[in-house]
Formats: structure tokens, sequence, C-alpha cells
């Protein structure tokens, strides 16, 4: 029986929510790791969305974000995309730096080796999440990182939606450090037949 994404129910969505939530609590520890801070974090707010609707999530698509983006093989395959608002990502790279929290000025070179750094660890920790709660063999690629319109970004993995799903799993996760606060954007883009092996796996389909 071909699977329809459309079709997932309410416990479908709370696994799938579990997946977010021990994601980000990886994320959280591995963030706090890097930055030799403690890190917390709300418990974060897991959907399924259209990808029409990405980017208005963002905040539109002229909205200028950080994006890391790597494909994912093995017995899954698909796309991963992680987004950060530009202030979210001056943050974490002043943090890891040790420069001023409030300087801004364009990422330069180690910056922006920084962003691949911290974008490959807080991917790692979703992809070690969904990797541990199914079982299945879950391999990332590389991560490519771009700071562009967020409309920019989510064309890349919009290409391939002509031969898969219209919708993505969506985990929005807010990390604190103090009084800062910076939000992630991540987005689990698998191809259809990935997301029937996934909920096999975590065993809600028969």
């Amino acid at each position: 029986m071909f699977f329809d994404i459309n079709d997932l129910n309410n416990m479908h969505i709370d696994v799938l929510k579990e997946i977010g939530n021990i994601g980000a609590g990886n994320a959280a520890t591995a963030l706090a790791k890097m930055l030799g801070r403690k890190v917390d974090m709300e418990v974060p707010k897991v959907r399924i969305v259209e990808f029409k609707d990405v980017s208005d999530i963002l905040g539109g698509a002229e909205m200028i974000v950080v994006g890391i983006l790597l494909k994912v093989y093995g017995n899954i395959k698909g796309n991963i995309l992680f987004i950060l608002q530009i202030d979210a990502a001056h943050i974490l790279v002043n943090m890891l730096l040790g420069k001023p929290l409030e300087s801004k000025d364009d990422f330069n070179e180690i910056e922006i080796s920084a962003l691949k750094e911290i974008g490959n660890i807080l991917t790692g920790s979703y992809i070690s999440a969904l990797s541990g709660l199914t079982g299945l063999d879950i391999k990332p690629s590389v991560p490519n990182l771009a700071i562009d319109m967020a409309g920019a970004i989510i064309s890349v993995p919009a290409i391939e939606f002509g031969k898969i799903g219209d919708n993505v799993l969506y985990i929005e996760t807010e990390f604190k450090e103090g009084s800062n606060r910076v939000i992630g954007d991540f987005f689990l883009i698998p191809d259809i037949e990935s997301y029937e092996i996934m909920l096999r796996a975590l065993g809600v389909l028969g």
C-alpha cells in the first residue's frame, strides 16, 4: 500500500515529537559542551508542515538566513535543512569565539567555519536521535552552508519535490544561555518511502 504522509495521525505525530525532544536535548548538550556554557532548551515545537509554507515560517522568502543543508543516506534518504536567523547565528559564533555578543560584522572565514561546525553538531544530534529511536542506519553527508534569502536556500531541496511529498517534519527548538535566546529551525525532508520506513521502525505502522 502506498503511504501518504497526509494520513499521519496523532500517534504518528507523537512519535515524531519524541524524535524532536530527544534530538533537541542532544543538541542542547552538544552545544553546551562546544560553547563551554550551560545551555537550556524549551520543549521543541514539532509539526508536519507543507513545504510551500517553509519560507513563511522563516519570516518570508526574502529574509536573509543562515542555512545548513545536508543529505542523508543509508536506510532512509532525503535532506536535512537547519536554519538560523542571522542574529542567532551571530550570538552562537560570538559565544564560541569569545567575541562581544553584540558584534554583528559580516561573517569572516573563521566564523563561517565555526557556523559549519555548529550546524554539523546540531544536525548530528537530531540524526543520532532518529537513528537511536528507529535502529536505522542513517548516514549524513558533509553539510553545505549558505547565507542567503530563505527562498533561495529552500529552493535546493525543493527541486527534488517533484518525486517526493509536499510535507516536511519541522522541529523548532529554542536554546537558552543566560538571557540569550537562540531559535533553530530543523526540517527533515525524507522521501515518501523513507517516512514509511521510519514509522515502521518506530512501530507505528504495521
